[in-house]
């Protein structure tokens, strides 16, 4: 299964994870992306791969200039905030990469001599570019998560929210960058670290606020994030946008034969490595570890009594619990119960069976345990949400809607079950 990790051990930005998915592309793919970047029709708008190297390590710095200058490289200053709202860092803490990032403001609150786009504008423009639908969708998607979070954040509508003219050209290039080098990579398993999102302060329009930036931390809601040393907005709202919009799994690299690793550098220096790293390359069996099985016969419980012990097992932490029908001692009926657990729980696990079961005694092995990695989405219906259980891995996709969701919407609506059932599995496909 072709697999991307991203490594953001120094946050992320819309042009670092650009340039890290552009160091993964072959020759071809390569000459396909500047070719389509630079036909797009932005105005005055050019993206070009520039060599660089960050505390030693080589890598790639994609550079978007608007009209021959790159916006990180001249909006922000480090003693006068703009008038429009632009984000701009506090003294010391300046972070040229991620600068363009910073393009957007909630409406009324800047002076209304600068031209800004509002989201639906910028919409507008995407849907006008010559690229893949499955491209246009996704870059949309990331500017919708935005300004909702915008709109959040400040306290306004998403109407509201408006994206700095020149800044928003630059930045829907690193947007559209990036979901199209994801197009053309192609991944089945999408992964990524914990986020680092830096610390201290950061300064914009409506005061100084606390790293991560409010819209940032909202788009970053469940999503394994911490902070450190390093003072500076790591993670900007770009960057926690196209990381929501296409990782489908955070956590430690999942076991993989790495082929391939993309450095996307940034432009400021810190004591650390200043980038994204990307892995590729195909994903390895994964397994978790031992799991203890214990196994024993059952011929003197009723259904219930039995069912009740079941309960209370899954209750005290048993993976899983299972009865199959078998025949005891004097051809009695009955039944032979099954209970998964960690092995470091198995004493415990083991007192619960004697103390809720008629058994006198049980068996148990070790056996190693292989996973789909599992995640949980959610689609929308005609008739409300739903959530999906999904597991991925080994070249598979499971997918199943939740049991309570189906039935609740089927019940509400009067609807057969299977009807709502088939129109979820269909929308997360679409989707």
């Amino acid at each position: 299964m072709k697999t991307l990790y991203l490594e953001c051990s120094m946050g992320a930005a819309g042009d670092m994870l650009m340039a890290a998915l552009y160091e993964l592309l072959d020759e071809d793919q390569k000459k396909d992306f500047l070719d389509t970047m630079n036909g797009l029709g932005l105005p005055g708008v050019e993206v070009a791969p520039v060599p660089a190297k960050t505390s030693g390590i080589a890598g790639t710095h994609m550079r978007v200039t608007v009209h021959g200058q790159e916006e990180h490289g001249h909006s922000h200053h480090h003693d006068h905030p703009h008038e429009h709202g632009d984000h701009v860092h506090e003294h010391g803490h300046h972070h040229a990469h991620h600068g363009h990032d910073h393009e957007h403001s909630c409406h009324g609150e800047e002076g209304h001599h600068h031209h800004h786009a509002a989201p639906g504008h910028i919409g507008e423009i995407i849907d006008g570019l010559a690229l893949p639908d499955w491209v246009k969708t996704n870059a949309r998607a990331v500017y919708d998560a935005i300004a909702q979070a915008e709109a959040q954040a400040h306290g306004c509508q998403v109407g509201d929210v408006h994206f700095h003219e020149v800044g928003a050209l630059d930045a829907v290039a690193d947007v559209v960058g990036t979901c199209y080098a994801m197009y053309l990579l192609d991944p089945d398993l999408v992964t990524a670290s914990p986020v680092h999102v830096g610390s201290g302060t950061v300064r914009c329009a409506h005061g100084v606020m606390p790293v991560p930036a409010p819209a940032t931390a909202a788009l970053l809601k469940g999503v394994p994030i911490y902070g450190g040393g390093i003072k500076g907005e790591l993670c900007t709202p770009t960057g926690a946008a196209l990381l929501k919009t296409f990782v489908q799994v955070f956590g430690p690299m999942v076991e993989m034969g790495v082929e391939k690793i993309g450095y996307g550098i940034g432009s400021k220096e810190f004591e650390r490595a200043n980038c994204v790293r990307a892995f590729w390359g195909e994903e390895e069996p994964r397994e978790c570890g031992d799991v203890a099985e214990l196994v024993c016969n059952i011929d003197d419980m009723t259904p219930e009594a039995l069912a009740f012990a079941c309960a209370r097992l899954l209750e005290e932490g048993a993976l899983d619990v299972f009865t199959t029908p078998g025949t005891m001692k004097k051809g009695r009926p009955g039944w032979v119960l099954t209970v998964l657990c960690d092995p470091y729980q198995e004493n415990d696990i083991i007192r619960q069976i004697f103390a809720h079961t008629t058994t006198n005694g049980l068996r148990s092995r070790l056996s190693m345990k292989y996973f789909l990695d599992p995640r949980q989405e959610q689609v929308q219906t005609p008739w409300g949400p739903v959530r999906m259980k999904a597991a991925q891995g080994f070249g598979v996709t499971h997918v199943k809607p939740e049991f309570e969701d189906v039935a609740a919407l089927a019940r509400e609506h009067g609807l057969p079950y299977q009807t709502v059932f088939e129109c979820a599995i269909r929308n997360f496909e679409e989707k």
